[in-house]
Formats: structure tokens, C-alpha cells, sequence
């Protein structure tokens, strides 16, 4: 194992080195000449000033005569002064099955008008997933991105100027109008739409505002054939109560109509999903382009001293992960290439830090990458998400499930806390029916408390002593004997959650006891609670992930093993789950987000995922397991 280690230290310190020339490659160069500007070199090459800022951060204080700067090497030299200060572009990636002629069906433009901004095109075919620049004619020579047909002239609408915060979303509610309609009348509109953009909208009044408070309220798409009395079921809503925060609706529903709901109507109690097993599906077996970021810390490794690397790892745990995690990612990698899939796997070292994060973004070209995984650190994650938004490069958070502003283009791979115990409780309610439920809950958890209570009201409560603690007969006198008892610990005081688990241990067989909680948190690592007694009380709970069966011949587990010498640790197979179902989605579909549209189940060695996408954010994974403490102190799937 120490071997193992080494070897992949010094790989990763080689692999960082080849990737950056790898890179370089992409780019050209450009010497600036007296009286240019960012501005003028960016419409003299046909791109963005910010994808110049971008490669040249320095170049946001100014540019001399004379410095080198370096640009995308799509970008090519636009003839005619003229031209390139009447055109705007728009970017499109293509999609499986487009060809030539139905992008420019779709933009209103002619082919050759695509050549002749992306010359690449006169030498070779389009490529499924690559991002090509698309010419728009403006009405005047100004900033604006307009999406409008200057030859098409309809009465039934205006225009709309998209103002900061505004969405599509948004702007769809406020005309009364579906995100279809939008799209019919703004033909190469997508979700992320840019400030200042001038959009085509239906003629009504437009009372709505187009910005919501997304504190307190979510957006929700009706979906076919759903009415008042449906929504009230999967959102608790009145038909009232959708009126008055929607006036337009008293009109009636219609597929694709834009509400705002409360944002604690947003989350509906989930369906039963079936597992889809992805391996079933493969359709595009195109090379797939996946980034990796991890903090591998190479500035610390010491190329010619095992020694020194080995006590580097051993003091190192964020290092462990990482490479535990790099090991479990090569697994999914070679596993897609047994399916016929082919990866381009790309490897660079944040350092664990942010600053990195964008330094990589900024002095590489992601825009032809399907998917990036990592960083670990959620801060870092953000930067990451943040700054590869303008390019909808899809960003998978794989360990962290803390708080991240949800972009767009952000896979939350880990349920957050409120997913969690929502799953759980929607567990008791589900199974709890003839059992006698037991709740104890200290000062700090009384909102958990009366969401319990509100939906299972035979539940009985029990609230510490002044001390912050219990004696058996606070808890027996709430016990029905010869009942099965379930017993619901609502507490992250470690005293308390010690205090109990032992009175249940102490407590006669005949109570038949079992104990649960909605949220597994530190206080039952305190060292006071025994996991035996954990164990012998069926402790049950929510969890992102279970334990697999050492004693399964599971093809992941056998490979592991023969290739590394020991079964794989939760991080190892966490990165192998989260890049092997990425790699899936990515072989069942056009792209990551036409993969994710649909919330069906995947699931793998230790974890499942289920995404969901709210109008105003990114995708979260919502598949949860509830799972038990076994006689081995392994977590498995609760009855």
C-alpha cells in the first residue's frame, strides 16, 4: 500500500506537468499594437472581452503596445472593420444528430455566415458538444445582445430588457407565458441568459415582477395535465392560496405556466422511484471530456524521498482523501472503457485553495469539457461553479454537502441536511403506524419537534430535566410493554444522546425497543456512546450512502482489490459512484443536463443518486437511504 502511494504521488507530479502543455496547445497569440484595446482586439478576433480577461487577468488594468496576450484558438481575424462592429455573437453548443443546416434553421442565419466565424467549419464537421459562435445582425451599432428576427413583425408582441436577477423563469410569469413560448419567439434562448439581453415577449400588461424573493419563495413549472386539485396534493396548496400569490391563474392552468410557490410547499413528499440501471442505456459513445480537481498538494511532495512523501501522507488527511478519492475515480474510468466508452480524464491540483481554483479555470480551456468533478472543499466548489457558469460547464460538489449557492450549472451530489430529514421522517410516518413513537427532543430542536408531532400526532413527547438530562422512569412511563417502542432521539448535545442511549440499554427485553433519529450528527461519535449499544438498539437513521458486503463479489470490489491490495475505503468508493454515474448519464444522453431531466434513482456500490433541478438553481441529489446499525456495526438498509 505504501508502494501504491508513491507511485501515485509521483504520477500525479508527472501528470500535472503534461497536462499544462496539453493545454497550451489551445490557445494563440496576439501582439498588441498601438491605440488597440481589449474591446477592439476582441471584435477584431470574433470573441468576448471577457473570454480575453479570462486567459489575461492582468489585462483588467490595461494593455501596453507591444504585450503579448492570448486568445482562444477558435478566435480568428474578422474582415471588415465594418462587419465586426455591426455583429454580435451568441455561443451554441451542438447537440447530437444537429447538423449545419438546422443551426442555421434555428438562428435564421445562413451557413456560410457560420463558416465564416468559425473557419474550422469549412475544413471538417460539426462535433457533438463543441461550442460554435453564432452571428446576429443588431438594429444599431450598440452593446446589446439582441435575440430578435429584424424581418418578422407580429402585433402580439414587445420586447423586454433583461434586468440583473431577472430569469427566464421570472420573466416568463410576468407575461403569463411558458418557457416554450419564450423559446418560439427567441429561437436559441437557453436558462442562462445575460443582462441587457433583448428579448421578444407576449403583449400583456406584465403586472408580475420578474424577480422573486428567493428567501421565502421558489418558482414551479406546471407540468402536463396537473390542475388546482393535483398540485394541492403534491404541494399542499389551495386553489386560493396558488391565486392569490399567482392572480393570473384564476384563468386556469396550462402546461409549462410559471408559479411561485412558498418555499416550504417547494419540497412534495417523493414518489417511490425505480432504479434505473444506466449500463442499459449507453447511446453516445463519444469521447467524454471530464476534469478532475483535487487537492493533491503537489508543492509538498519530495520527488526523490519515499520517505518524506510517505510521512507526508501518513500527517496529511485531506491528501488521504484525495487520493483515495483519485483511486476510486481511475476505477470509473476504466470500468466506462469496458462499456466502449472512451474518457479523456484531465487532472489538476487546487492545493486546496480557491485562489487556485480560478488561477486553473483562468490559464486553461474548459469549454469543450462534459463535466468537471471536484473540488472537495464547498468554498472551492463555488469558485469553480461560479466561474465556469458563462460556459454551462456542469460542476459536481462530491463530498461536501454544506450550504453552496445553487448556479445553474452545479450537481449537488450529496443531500443536504433538510433532504435528509425529510426522507426520515417521511419514513416514520410511512412506517411508524402501530408502533408507540417516543419523542425526545431538547430546547434547540423544538422546530423538529412540532413538524413530528404535525404529522404523526400520537406520538409522544419527552423534554429533559433542568440538567439537560433523564432518568428511566421519564422514558418508561412513556413505554407501552410488550409493544414494539421506537424511540426518537431529536438532540446534538452529546450528553444528553449519551444519557439516553444508556437508559435504553439498561431498560427490560420486554419493551421491545428500537431507536431513531432524523439527523446523525457528532454527538453520536462522542466517546461516551457505545456503538455496541447503538447496535443492540437498532439504531436507525438517515444517510447519504450505506456500507457494502465485504464478503460480495462485487466486480468493482474484486478489481480494487487486485489492483490496489485492499478493498476500497467510503472515499474510494465515492469517487468511483460519482464518476462512474457521470460517465453514464453522459453516454445516455446528449449532455449532463438532458441526462438529469428526468429525477429517476441510479445506484452503485455505496451510494444512489436522484436528481432534481428547481427553476432557480442547480441540481440537487435527493436519493437518501435509511439505514440500520448491524450486529458488525455496518450500516445497512432499514426494514
Amino acid at each position: 500500500m505504501k508502494h501504491f502511494i508513491y507511485i501515485f504521488l509521483v504520477c500525479l507530479l508527472n501528470m500535472g506537468c503534461g497536462t499544462a502543455t496539453q493545454q497550451q496547445q489551445q490557445y494563440r497569440s496576439h501582439r498588441v499594437a498601438k491605440g488597440e484595446t481589449v474591446f477592439s482586439i476582441a471584435q477584431k478576433y470574433g470573441t468576448t472581452e471577457s473570454a480575453i480577461y479570462r486567459l489575461n487577468p492582468d489585462a483588467k488594468n490595461g494593455i501596453n503596445t507591444n504585450t503579448i496576450i492570448i486568445l482562444p484558438s477558435s478566435a480568428s481575424i474578422v474582415s471588415g472593420t465594418n462587419a465586426s462592429s455591426e455583429v454580435t455573437f451568441k455561443m451554441h453548443r451542438v447537440k447530437r444528430k444537429e447538423t449545419l443546416f438546422s443551426i442555421s434553421q434555428q438562428y435564421n442565419v445562413s451557413q456560410d455566415d457560420i463558416k465564416k466565424y468559425n473557419k474550422e467549419l469549412y475544413s471538417r464537421q460539426l462535433k457533438k458538444g463543441e461550442k460554435i459562435r453564432i452571428p446576429s445582425a443588431t438594429k444599431a451599432t450598440n452593446n446589446n445582445n439582441v435575440i430578435t428576427s429584424e424581418t418578422s413583425e407580429n402585433t402580439d408582441t414587445k420586447t423586454h430588457t433583461v434586468q440583473p436577477k431577472e430569469t427566464i423563469y421570472g420573466i416568463a410569469r410576468k407575461y403569463n407565458t411558458t418557457i416554450a413560448e419564450l423559446k418560439n419567439l427567441n429561437p436559441g434562448l437557453d436558462k442562462n441568459i445575460s443582462i441587457g439581453t433583448v428579448l421578444n415577449v407576449p403583449d400583456v400588461s406584465g403586472t408580475e415582477s420578474a424577480t422573486i424573493d428567493s428567501e421565502k419563495y421558489d418558482l414551479y413549472e406546471v407540468q402536463p395535465k396537473e390542475g388546482f386539485y393535483r398540485l394541492k396534493v403534491k404541494l399542499g396548496l389551495s386553489e386560493e392560496e396558488i391565486i392569490a400569490l399567482n392572480p393570473f391563474a384564476k384563468e386556469g392552468l396550462k402546461d409549462g405556466m410559471i408559479l411561485k410557490i412558498p418555499k416550504e410547499n417547494s419540497i412534495a413528499i417523493s414518489e417511490t422511484k425505480t432504479v434505473v440501471n444506466l449500463e442499459d442505456y449507453i447511446t453516445n459513445r463519444s469521447e467524454k471530456n471530464i476534469a478532475l480537481l483535487l487537492p493533491f498538494q503537489l508543492r509538498e511532495v519530495v520527488s526523490d524521498s519515499t520517505e518524506a512523501n510517505e510521512e507526508l501522507v501518513r500527517s496529511n488527511s485531506v491528501l488521504r482523501i484525495a487520493l483515495d478519492f483519485y483511486s476510486g475515480v481511475l476505477m470509473a474510468t476504466e470500468f466506462a472503457k469496458d462499456k466502449g466508452i472512451s474518457v479523456n480524464l484531465q487532472v489538476f491540483d487546487t492545493e486546496q485553495s480557491a485562489s487556485k481554483v480560478g488561477s486553473i479555470i483562468a490559464s486553461n480551456n474548459f469549454k469543450n469539457t462534459d463535466a468537471v468533478i471536484g473540488p472537495l472543499l464547498s468554498k472551492n466548489v463555488d469558485k469553480a461553479a461560479a466561474a465556469l457558469r458563462g460556459d454551462q460547464i456542469p460542476v459536481f460538489s462530491p463530498l461536501s454537502n454544506r450550504e453552496i449557492r445553487m448556479y445553474p450549472n452545479l450537481f449537488q451530489t450529496v443531500p443536504n441536511d433538510e433532504i435528509l430529514k425529510t426522507k426520515m421522517l417521511d419514513y416514520l410516518v410511512e412506517k411508524s403506524v402501530g408502533k408507540n413513537l417516543v419523542v425526545i427532543s431538547d430546547s434547540k430542536h423544538t422546530s423538529d419537534k412540532q413538524k413530528i408531532t404535525s404529522r404523526i400526532p400520537s406520538a409522544k413527547t419527552i423534554s429533559p430535566r433542568e440538567g439537560g438530562y433523564l432518568y428511566q422512569r421519564d422514558i418508561a412511563s412513556k413505554l407501552v410493554n410488550g409493544e414494539e417502542n421506537w424511540v426518537l432521539l431529536v438532540s446534538s448535545d452529546p450528553v444528553l444522546v449519551s444519557n439516553v442511549v444508556g437508559l435504553l440499554n439498561g431498560m427490560p427485553k420486554n419493551f421491545n425497543l428500537r431507536l431513531l433519529t432524523l439527523d446523525k450528527n457528532k454527538a453520536y461519535d462522542y466517546h461516551d456512546v457505545s456503538n455496541m449499544h447503538l447496535s443492540k438498539l437498532n439504531f436507525t437513521f438517515p444517510s447519504v450512502n450505506k456500507n457494502y458486503d465485504f464478503n460480495e463479489k462485487n466486480p468493482f470490489l474484486v478489481s480494487y482489490k487486485n489492483k490496489y491490495g485492499v478493498l476500497p475505503n467510503r472515499y474510494a468508493v465515492r469517487g468511483f459512484d460519482v464518476t462512474y454515474d457521470a460517465l453514464l448519464r453522459l453516454a445516455s444522453a446528449d449532455d449532463m443536463y438532458k441526462a438529469s431531466e428526468n429525477d429517476f434513482v441510479t445506484e452503485y456500490i455505496e451510494n444512489k443518486f436522484q436528481y432534481s433541478n428547481k427553476l432557480l438553481s442547480g441540481y440537487q441529489n435527493n436519493a437518501v437511504y435509511i439505514v440500520k446499525y448491524d450486529e458488525n456495526l455496518h450500516f445497512v438498509k432499514a426494514e
